[in-house]
């Protein structure tokens, strides 16, 4: 079971720090990507780190204001988001799997576990 958390508002320029927990499941095993939907559109690929870590992928919108790190001991991963703008608003979730590379890890369909997302609304 994953659970998705720390979302919420924040103003353009500003920064959250999302975190997936995961519960039943040795999180290090598992490539870990991120994911977010808008409203009115359809899930896009936001981040994925492979399971031994040595890599991580980003959507290029993101690339230079979001990274992510993994926290073995408390088997959560974390998404830091900085400089966030209003078209980063989305709910965010984060997913498991056990594919590899950086084509596979941007499709959804390569994760089969998922948590529930949570909110990010970049506004003033």
């Amino acid at each position: 079971q994953l659970q998705a958390y720390g979302g919420g508002l924040v103003p353009p320029g500003g920064s959250l720090r999302l975190s997936c927990a995961a519960s039943g499941r040795t999180f290090s095993n598992y490539a870990v990507g991120w994911f977010r939907q808008a409203p009115g559109k359809d899930r896009e690929f936001v981040s994925a780190t492979e399971r031994s870590s040595t890599s991580t992928y980003f959507e290029d919108s993101v690339k230079g204001r979001f990274t992510v790190s993994r926290d073995n001991a408390a088997n959560t991963v974390h998404l830091q988001m900085n400089n966030l703008k209003p078209e980063d608003t989305a709910v965010y979730y984060c997913a498991a799997g056990t594919a590899s590379g950086p084509t596979r890890l941007r499709l959804f369909r390569y994760y089969p576990y998922w948590g529930q997302g949570t909110l990010v609304t970049v506004s003033s």
